[in-house]
């Protein structure tokens, strides 16, 4: 017998129009190329989202068009959002941090047929616009007093198509299966993979992520998204924060400023934020050589890789601000877990709660997980256990657009092999100990290259860490701690590794420590191990 409810579809119109009739009048502000505070309302937003969707309809983009945005975190990229989804089209953000060669494979691999792009990434683009047959013109995000000239085929001003539309648009009836977003992959191996995501799964990820153990949004907060839209749709704050009705507040092409940042929150009102360790770290490091405060922010989600204790305690004893550890994936939409309390774990005090905090958290419903052995045996959540994390879930995909089975990390029984080790605890709380390429193994035993890094994150003198594996002729691999000092430190290799004695195992103290003025990151904030290792690659430990 099935239940006698309204069957209406699971769509991001919905979140549209309750945002807009709901929440009217709340701001919308951003930073942009062209305006150094852009101040409007919801309501405003959707009218020009409903100009934009005319715009495509006169542009001749067609019925399952994928339309591409290289494009900041403002309200122009927030109408394109809306605009083109709603529309029944896919919105294609693409990384404009990426390679040429790669931004052109992924343009070409999902035949965009219009870009959308900010007037700093059209360089970029004029570079490669004749590699990319397939697309048929450029819209440039601006206003016609500050559109640059360029080389582009076919290109168009913004706010010149806005202003000959009118809103009287009606939005289309669609399927909650109807492909709404794609997003690629960073492709640090092989090339980048798009995760098409639909309606249906894009609106239940937001409520997830909206829950109060998951980043607790409501029509009171202010919401800075400091990870980029073309990030996995800035982990979808731009849906979460427009279902509860929240403020949202954009900082454009100053998103890893962190004296704008900084002005915003405590201009703004910004109450939540959300961003990498590699963006918060410089946050931490301007508001203690400012002695600002970060008031009325008291809250950051922080993803992307594992967050140091030290960076946590900083947020917490320094500004009030709780961080909340999170975990996911492109391929989960992102959002997978969450380190909110429980009833058992609120109490823990001393070390078990710092070591508790470094934990990624528990999934939200709507995500399963679990961990396997190399026999593909499920394992206990004992804590102790460490094996392949592979999940599940009503936002997770379930194959990579256009590979048809061939991306090779979906199992027949529908688990994604995320490709993370990790333990978990009889609580649910998932600890992630390495990428399964980047887990070390010394005379046997694994090391995590993750609580090496946090341990030394948590040196004074130290600004950033990384440990890979460097083969050694007895031990098989021995760490090798990779790390940047803070200006004017004089940190020397006997004193760091002294300062791992008695927080790890002995055996796990790394063989010896490379001093670097940087480490390489991926387009997206992260650390890229790959191009460490590639930068060591001839590097031999002394005596070996």
């Amino acid at each position: 017998m099935f239940g006698l409810m309204m069957d209406l579809p699971l769509t991001l119109t919905t979140f549209m129009r309750h945002g807009e009739r709901n929440h009217g009048l709340q701001e919308i502000v951003s930073v942009t190329h062209d305006n150094p505070r852009h101040r409007y309302t919801y309501r405003e937003c959707f009218s020009r989202a409903r100009r934009l969707a005319r715009v495509l309809d006169r542009l001749g983009a067609s019925e399952n068009a994928r339309v591409a945005t290289l494009a900041w975190n403002d309200y122009r990229h927030l109408e394109l959002y809306y605009a083109i989804s709603c529309s029944g089209r896919i919105c294609h953000t693409v990384n404009p941090r990426l390679f040429e060669a790669q931004i052109t494979y992924i343009l070409n691999h999902a035949e965009d047929e219009w870009v959308f792009v900010d007037p700093a990434f059209v360089p970029r683009l004029e570079q490669i616009a004749k590699e990319s047959p397939a697309v048929k013109g450029y819209v440039i995000l601006s206003d016609a007093v500050n559109m640059p000239s360029t080389s582009l085929p076919n290109a168009y001003c913004y706010e010149t198509l806005l202003k000959a539309e009118s809103d009287d648009y009606g939005w289309p009836a669609l399927d909650e299966r109807r492909a709404s977003g794609l997003c690629y992959t960073s492709g640090t191996t092989g090339n980048p993979k798009g995760v098409l995501y639909d309606h249906r799964s894009t609106v239940l990820m937001a409520f997830g992520s909206a829950l109060p153990d998951s980043c607790g949004l409501s029509a009171t907060d202010g919401v800075l998204p400091i990870v980029p839209m073309f990030h996995v749709n800035a982990w979808g704050l731009p849906f979460s924060a427009i279902m509860v009705g929240a403020k949202l507040v954009f900082p454009g092409p100053a998103l890893s400023d962190p004296a704008t940042l900084t002005e915003l929150i405590t201009v703004e009102g910004v109450t939540v934020s959300a961003g990498v360790p590699t963006v918060c770290l410089p946050l931490l490091a301007h508001v203690q050589k400012t002695q600002q405060s970060l008031a009325p922010l008291n809250r950051i989600v922080i993803g992307g890789s594992a967050c140091p204790l030290s960076m946590m305690e900083a947020f917490r004893d320094r500004h009030q601000v709780r961080v909340i550890h999170a975990w996911g994936m492109t391929e989960m939409s992102p959002l997978g877990t969450v380190n909110a309390p429980t009833a058992q774990t609120r109490t823990l005090e001393g070390v078990a709660h710092a070591e508790h905090l470094c934990s990624q958290g528990r999934p939200i419903p709507g995500v399963e997980i679990k961990i396997t052995d190399d026999d593909n045996v499920e394992l206990p959540w004992d804590g102790k256990a460490s094996g392949a994390l592979k999940v599940r879930g009503w936002w997770v995909c379930r194959d990579y657009f256009r590979l048809e089975g061939a991306g090779g990390a979906h199992e027949a029984d529908g688990w994604f092999v995320t490709g993370d080790v990790a333990s978990i605890d009889p609580h649910g709380f998932i600890r992630i100990t390495d990428r399964a390429k980047d887990v070390i193994k010394s005379g046997g035993e694994w090391i995590s290259s993750i609580d090496l890094e946090n341990t030394a994150m948590g040196h004074p003198d130290i600004e950033e860490a990384a440990v890979i594996g460097v083969t050694h002729p007895k031990w098989q691999e021995r760490p090798l701690l990779v790390v940047v000092r803070k200006p004017g430190a004089e940190i020397r290799v006997l004193d760091l590794l002294r300062w791992f004695e008695g927080k790890v195992a002995k055996w796990w103290i790394p063989e010896d420590v490379v001093f670097v003025s940087s480490l390489p990151h991926t387009a997206t904030g992260k650390l890229s191990k790959l191009e460490l290792r590639k930068q060591l690659v001839d590097y031999r430990f002394p005596g070996t």
